[in-house]
């Protein structure tokens, strides 16, 4: 007898990014246009085990597309990372006459909807919804260009501040593992370096970034630097250049949580509609444990052990766009 999905669970987990609401959308339409009911789980995995849901009509994701955020909530669960909550978890689903589940969120989101998968033999299909860009297998993640665009108008800004008095600026942004929010940022807002975790050390980065003659002819400077306990971050790396450079004005800004707020950019609504839809094309063609990517602008399925597992590089040519553009 074939199997058919008359019921989805949808819930989003981890941080939040702009443009996680359009996915919600984007899922809850395609799903009823073909005939599928729509459990809203809230709170993500927190929700699933202590059963908070509620059916999705067409109405309920209706003026969405714009907000920020995620209007099902996200919270930290410890409780799912073990087996004793993962049970729980399944008995809700059943309870629930759940059939299949799209999670939208990152690599721990994926994980462990993988194990969530692999105990209980159900299909479930993942949205990258993280503005860290540190997904394997996808070009962009939800919420990433919205970020970018976040952090650009912030240095816009602080730059003009930083004109006005002949000040250096190091800015931290997120990415404590990935440097692509602090690399495409720095070009996009003509920054002088970017401090990323996959090039080096960080005090290596700044011994070259003195060695090239920063500043040299600018009455200003801003440097990037992605977000690294062991370096402390922006202000580790401003103490450092003080250390050695007593001479110049040195401030630190740190963008923090504004990074992943906002309403979401064009992009993002698309990017996060057509993973949308296709999240539920793929749980038709008996798809599952897989991520729904976008690569040359194309939607590709990528499996959650490549998508986790895997490391994404940064491109080395933008990294020499902005050494060259720098002088």
């Amino acid at each position: 007898m074939e199997y058919k999905i008359k019921t989805i669970g949808v819930l989003t987990s981890g941080g939040d990014a702009p443009g996680m609401n359009a996915a919600i959308r984007a899922v809850t339409r395609t799903a009823i246009y073909n005939g599928i009911r729509v459990k809203a789980i809230y709170r993500g995995y927190k929700g699933l085990i202590s059963g908070e849901i509620k059916e999705f009509n067409t109405q309920d994701v209706s003026g969405i597309i714009q907000r920020g955020g995620t209007i099902l909530k996200t919270a930290r669960c410890p409780e799912f990372r073990t087996t004793e909550g993962r049970a729980l978890a399944y008995q809700t689903i059943q309870r629930e006459e759940i059939d299949a589940l799209v999670v939208i969120g990152g690599d721990g989101t994926f994980t462990g909807a993988r194990y969530l998968a692999q105990e209980y033999n159900i299909p479930i299909v993942g949205l990258p919804g993280t503005i860290d860009n540190d997904l394997w297998g996808t070009d962009s993640t939800i919420g990433y260009d919205t970020a970018v665009n976040t952090i650009m108008d912030a240095v816009d800004k602080i730059r003009d501040t930083a004109s006005s008095h002949e000040r250096v600026f190091f800015v931290e942004v997120m990415g404590r593992d990935a440097g692509f929010l602090a690399l495409n940022s720095a070009i996009a807002a003509g920054a002088e370096a970017a401090i990323i975790p996959e090039r080096r050390t960080a005090e290596e980065q700044l011994i070259e970034y003195i060695g090239n003659g920063f500043r040299k002819s600018k009455n200003s400077s801003i440097v990037i630097v992605a977000e690294n306990p062991e370096i402390g971050g922006a202000q580790g790396m401003a103490d450092k250049l003080k250390e050695l450079h007593p001479e110049y004005d040195v401030r630190v800004s740190i963008l923090g949580h504004m990074q992943r707020g906002g309403s979401p950019t064009a992009y993002d609504r698309i990017l996060a509609s057509r993973m949308g839809v296709a999240a539920i094309n793929a749980l038709l063609e008996e798809q599952r444990s897989i991520m729904i990517g976008i690569a040359n602008d194309e939607i590709v399925y990528v499996p959650f052990n490549k998508a986790i597992k895997d490391d994404k590089d940064v491109h080395q040519d933008k990294v020499e766009v902005l050494q060259i553009l720098s002088i």
